[in-house]
């Protein structure tokens, strides 16, 4: 049997490989017991390289079979698993994920249906949902501008993935790097003003995963813009 993986173990790390994104689950992580430091230069690059691996993986990936993968193929050893049996669970994951990629999408375009009916929503041309809670009186926002901000952002069922306001310290950021939907809601405010955000996926991150925020996500956004500059 061959002892090089076949190509659908890779395909399937593409499939659910996750784009780095400055989230809560930094601050998590700083609430755990620490690694142990080494002062080994080997061992300080084995773990960067399994942290950089580690935060690329999605909760459904099972790390004790991953590290058994690793060390069977550290040590040349014929896989466990046949060419064949990869590419079924291959076949049986990406049914999964489409199945949950579909609920999803319509889970998040039934609340934008239902939340563009309420009398102090309104909607934009591309589908941004916004409600100005406190229009303020400084400076306005263009797409070049760098804004000082207070946010917290969280999906529909009311997950939270980041927020600022937990952080307790503001993020200050060019706005023309952040999403789309921010790109366009902030400047219907002023400095000093604050708004909720109804983002679609389509102005946010598509149908990709990014963290720990699932493809097809409408964003849901209380921003304070505290600063333009």
């Amino acid at each position: 049997m061959s002892k090089v993986l076949p190509v659908s173990v890779a395909l399937v790390l593409s499939t659910i490989a996750l784009l780095p994104v400055a989230c809560s689950k930094h601050d998590d992580a700083e609430k755990k017991v620490k690694t142990q430091k080494s002062t080994n230069p080997l061992e300080v690059l084995s773990y960067a390289q399994g942290f950089q691996l580690g935060a690329q993986l999605p909760a459904e990936i099972n790390t004790k079979q991953l590290a058994k993968g690793i060390e069977d193929g550290k040590s040349h050893k014929d896989p466990v698993y046949t060419e064949e049996e990869i590419k079924t669970a291959f076949t049986a994951y990406q049914k999964t994920i489409e199945q949950k990629s579909k609920a999803l999408a319509e889970k998040n375009e039934s609340f934008l249906a239902t939340n563009g009916k309420k009398s102090d929503i309104k909607t934009t041309a591309s589908g941004l949902q916004y409600k100005i809670v406190k229009e303020g009186t400084g400076k306005v926002a263009t797409p070049t501008s760098t804004v000082k901000v207070n946010y917290e952002g969280k999906l529909v069922d009311g997950t939270v993935f980041d927020s600022t306001f937990a952080r307790k310290e503001p993020a200050e950021l060019p706005l023309g790097s952040t999403i789309p939907g921010w790109v366009e809601g902030l400047p219907l405010i002023k400095e000093g003003g604050s708004i909720m955000l109804y983002v679609p996926a389509k102005l946010g991150y598509g149908d990709r995963d990014v963290g720990n925020i699932p493809a097809n996500s409408v964003l849901i956004f209380k921003v304070e813009l505290l600063e333009v500059k």
